[in-house]
């Protein structure tokens, strides 16, 4: 091969086996990403079905997701909205 023709593995100066293998990774990991997707959405059915409200079990989530510290500003700020509003 001529060492002005680019290779297979090399086009405009890409890699094109690397490009590759990072783009069938994407791929892969958004085909995990749906079925995890499908799995937490039949556990929310579950919880639903058993009697739970999906919604709050939802907000919950978020909640254990973050600091203690940003959770009770949080509830401090909208406990005082809420007393501002009359509620």
């Amino acid at each position: 091969m001529p060492s002005d023709t680019p290779s297979n593995s090399e086009v405009g100066g890409i890699a094109a086996d690397r490009l590759r293998s990072i783009i069938e990774r994407i791929e892969r990991l958004e085909e995990e990403r749906k079925a995890l997707a499908s799995d937490i959405k039949d556990i929310y059915a579950e919880a639903k079905s058993a009697g739970f409200e999906p919604k709050v079990i939802r907000q919950i989530v978020s909640i254990r997701k973050k600091e203690p510290a940003e959770v009770e500003e949080q509830e401090t700020l909208l406990d005082l909205y809420r007393r501002a509003l009359g509620m």
